[in-house]
């Protein structure tokens, strides 16, 4: 398969990394329903790992069971070689752990500003973070993004591309150490989406921040991240590389019920088209 070649894109670095993040033997049920079975893996200081898998593969339940949302069943999360599982997601977030959402919830009746510096004040250095600090940090993190000429804008007023963003900005105003973005590309134009990756890879460059990227997006995915993980149906059923992961006939058959699409799909994947279910 041929990789997108983006104009602004790096090398992505194949360097193993040590540890930042580690699921071993993660299990959720809710009732008759298992919706997370055994999944194992982990994430490195630095690193940008895609999360991919046809819908209802348990990918959100994923991000949820780290971040506090929901407590697993079985298996446990450690994040720098402390077990994390079960803790409350306020309790998560202050140790470097930051997520957006599928479902962007901005508080619509405070300004773009006033949004990120929440994110700042629940984050890493809550116990330092009084108004004029959030504040600054807001504004660094809305210069970053893009987002600062939005600044005294009610959050309401922003388009779905801008809350995105809005979103990705208060997740970062929490200086955290990974950050779990939730299909931040879903519903953009290709402009947008080309822009969000910018950021995305500016995260990692510049801030130091690794990232884990549920998305459906797969040639946005196949092209930014050192590591693609699919789940369907709760389970892991592949890891590796995105030049691997896209030509293994599980996945393929996973999203599109037949392995005979195999060459169909990988061409259009280097083609830059298809969503990926």
């Amino acid at each position: 398969m041929v990789r997108i070649s983006l104009p602004w894109a790096r090398p992505v670095s194949r360097r193993a990394s040590k540890t930042l993040l580690l699921v071993e033997g993660v299990s959720k049920r809710f009732g008759g329903l298992l919706a997370l079975d055994e999944v194992s893996f982990s994430v490195g200081y630095r690193e940008i790992v895609g999360l991919i898998g046809p819908n209802g593969a348990g990918k959100t339940t994923l991000f949820n069971c780290i971040t506090g949302f929901y407590r697993p069943d079985r298996g446990r999360v450690l994040f720098e070689g402390i077990d994390i599982t079960g803790w409350h997601p306020h309790r998560i977030a202050r140790i470097g752990i930051a997520r957006t959402f599928q479902v962007v919830k901005p508080f619509s009746e405070l300004t773009v500003k006033q949004n990120v510096m929440v994110g700042a004040m629940f984050g890493t250095r809550h116990h330092e973070m009084g108004p004029e600090q959030a504040e600054e940090k807001a504004m660094e993190v809305l210069r970053f993004v893009g987002l600062e000429d939005k600044a005294e804008h009610p959050a309401a007023s922003l388009n779905i591309h801008e809350k995105k963003i809005l979103e990705m900005a208060r997740a970062l105003a929490a200086e955290p150490k990974l950050i779990l973005l939730d299909e931040v590309l879903a519903g953009l134009t290709p402009r947008e989406v080309e822009e969000m990756l910018k950021v995305i890879e500016r995260i990692r460059s510049e801030k130091g921040i690794s990232v884990i990227m549920v998305e459906h997006l797969m040639h946005a995915v196949m092209n930014i991240a050192d590591r693609v993980i699919v789940l369907n149906f709760g389970r892991k059923i592949a890891e590796g590389p995105p030049e691997e992961v896209a030509r293994n006939e599980r996945v393929i058959e996973a999203y599109l019920g037949d392995a005979s699409l195999a060459l169909r799909f990988v061409k259009r994947l280097g083609e830059g088209g298809g969503s990926g279910g």
